[in-house]
């Protein structure tokens, strides 16, 4: 069974963020990947943008290598925060909250996903799709995190966009497949209600091979070429080659305009801002 405080993880969480926007303690959101690392926090000073940090990582060293120094060497980090938020992009896969035995993640984790045995499994409640992510932790990366926090939470880079995209999926009657370019990654997600009905990540350098995953994906989802909907958003590789492709095969394929789908935020305007850090701060985690 699923224990109590693990269902409710994900409530306590979503509170939490609501409380945090009118406490004068915000949560410093870490977002990591394999060679970019960034900083972020809500702006104390001017409602509705953020001070955002791209931390200049070093080749040939480990991630918490980095880290530590980005303690020492940058000055966001040395404002005594207490709270965090760590955004990982790490192999991820998703278990239906009826089916989650906390007991059983490492092994679930280690059977789905190879070569992450000597990593931490980490859990993450997604409650408006009834489901948990579990992904992989460096367990140094951690110990870094947890020295400098009193508090610290943990998620995929992508639950912020899972979210909010489950949310937009309810418009119209078409069934919709979603595409996220994101650290040269593509994640690919769509919704049956409050469910995921398919999700997975795949390579995104190479714009071909991604309109091979996104096709293979729609057949495999028996969607239909003329009425359902494909959305790309994020870092699009040969964006218009891309959607010229996709267009030969799908009627309906729309890219994703940032600043008009968040009504022309001003973080929309953050150079090298990803959008799940958009989604994060204007849509909140879920």
């Amino acid at each position: 069974m699923v224990e109590e405080h693990d269902i409710n993880e994900g409530k306590v969480a979503e509170n939490a963020e609501k409380t945090e926007k009118t406490t004068k303690s915000p949560r410093l959101t870490i977002r990591v990947s394999r060679n970019t690392m960034s900083f972020s926090v809500p702006d104390t000073d001017e409602a509705g943008q953020i001070t955002y940090v791209q931390y200049p990582v070093k080749n040939g060293i480990s991630t918490a290598a980095n880290l530590r120094e980005a303690f020492v060497n940058e000055p966001l980090l040395q404002k005594g925060w207490t709270k965090a938020l760590v955004m990982v992009s790490t192999p991820v896969i998703i278990v239906p909250i009826e089916h989650f035995r906390i007991k059983e993640k490492t092994m679930i984790f280690n059977h789905a996903i190879l070569e992450h045995e000597n990593d931490i499994t980490m859990s993450s409640v997604l409650t408006q799709l009834d489901s948990v992510a579990l992904f992989a932790l460096n367990k140094d990366l951690k110990t870094v995190v947890d020295d400098h926090f009193a508090d610290a939470k943990w998620c995929p880079v992508c639950q912020p966009v899972w979210n909010y995209m489950h949310q937009r999926s309810y418009a119209g009657m078409q069934r919709k497949l979603y595409a996220y370019f994101y650290d040269k990654q593509l994640s690919l997600f769509s919704f049956s209600e409050n469910r995921f009905r398919f999700v997975n990540t795949f390579d995104g350098t190479n714009s071909h091979d991604s309109v091979f995953f996104i096709l293979a994906v729609w057949q495999q989802l028996a969607l239909n070429q003329g009425r359902d909907e494909l959305h790309l958003v994020g870092d699009i590789p040969e964006r218009e080659e891309m959607m010229e492709q996709l267009r030969k095969f799908l009627k309906n394929v729309y890219r994703i305009n940032l600043s008009g789908d968040f009504n022309r935020a001003p973080i929309t305007q953050i150079e090298g801002l990803p959008y799940d850090l958009m989604t994060l701060y204007l849509k909140g985690r879920g």
